[in-house]
């Protein structure tokens, strides 16, 4: 996982590998894909949290974010979740543009949330959608 995501996240800090094993020890936490794709996500009585995503670079534009997405989202809900959250930069219009396909609709903004490396700080817009 934490290969894949410092590849695919290069205008902040990727998280480490301890980083996300001490994340999918935690109680409702739980991950969908493969080293290619992968989502993390948190499950916390009736909500779930895409806590993070990552495709490989030289694997996007094949659908398998998508599938990952049906994934954890299907997961979520026979976990107990009705409602899932995730936040994601405001100027990565690739990723939004995947959001709003599967479902989920603005409904917030957290101002200078993600720290760039040699630049101003993103917003991060919130996300959300019903669960099946």
């Amino acid at each position: 996982m934490a290969a894949t995501h410092a590849a695919a996240f290069t205008q902040s800090r990727p998280w480490r590998a301890d980083e996300f094993s001490a994340l999918i020890q935690l109680p409702g936490c739980f991950a969908t894909g493969d080293a290619a794709c992968f989502a993390l996500v948190r499950v916390i009585a009736d909500e779930a949290e895409l806590l993070t995503i990552a495709t490989a670079p030289a694997q996007r534009r094949q659908g398998r974010a998508r599938i990952c997405m049906a994934a954890w989202i299907a997961e979520a809900a026979t976990r107990g979740a009705t409602r899932a959250f995730l936040e994601v930069a405001h100027d990565n219009p690739a990723a939004l543009s995947l959001y709003e396909t599967m479902g989920f609709h603005r409904s917030g903004l957290r101002r200078g949330y993600y720290p760039r490396t040699g630049a101003e700080a993103a917003d991060a817009v919130v996300m959300s959608r019903p669960l099946p």
